[in-house]
């Protein structure tokens, strides 16, 4: 199964477009967006495009392909005009035998992480800081952000496709791949 993982829109219209085009390309079954879906946040400049009432539309009319789960900048009136459930800490799946883990990174992140096993996958945003390891025998990774990204890094997304996550950036280009063993 393919599935796409993303996070940190923070409002900006054209870069969930771009999203919204990488998710045509890619054709996952499904979009997991991992909080800061419309506010940029007091500690972000405004990002890009922002224009959270048009994301609102366009996420809208995406709502059947979206999981997602509450970042730090989500409130209760986001819940109001979204039309999918997006108030979630984080949410869990299993791929095969191992449990995937999927939070925003403010409540959960490599210093506090969740009850996990050996082989088990952490996969979040936050920081806008991709990566994609293993530490202590448990996967970390982390989607980076599609509108805000820091440290230099470009604006990226993770594919999880054939017991692999791949972070690429808005072009599709591959950054980091972590297998799973």
């Amino acid at each position: 199964m393919k599935l796409m993982f993303a996070s940190d829109i923070h409002g900006s219209a054209p870069c969930l477009e771009k999203l919204f085009e990488r998710y045509e390309a890619e054709a996952p079954k499904k979009l997991i967006l991992l909080g800061d879906l419309l506010y940029h946040g007091p500690r972000n400049d405004l990002p890009e495009g922002y224009a959270p009432k048009t994301v609102i539309r366009m996420l809208n009319e995406h709502k059947k392909a979206l999981l997602c789960v509450r970042g730090n900048c989500e409130a209760e009136v986001d819940q109001m005009v979204l039309e999918f459930p997006v108030m979630a800490d984080y949410m869990t799946m299993w791929l095969g035998d191992r449990m995937v883990f999927c939070t925003h990174g403010h409540l959960f992140d490599p210093d506090n992480m969740p009850l996990l096993n050996y082989g088990d996958v952490v996969i979040s945003g936050h920081t806008h800081l991709y990566r994609a390891e293993e530490k202590d025998g448990i996967y970390i990774v982390n989607t980076g952000s599609v509108s805000l990204p820091k440290g230099g890094n470009p604006r990226s997304y993770v594919i999880y496709e054939d017991n692999k996550f791949t972070v690429k950036d808005m072009d599709g280009t591959p950054l980091s791949v972590l297998t799973l063993r």
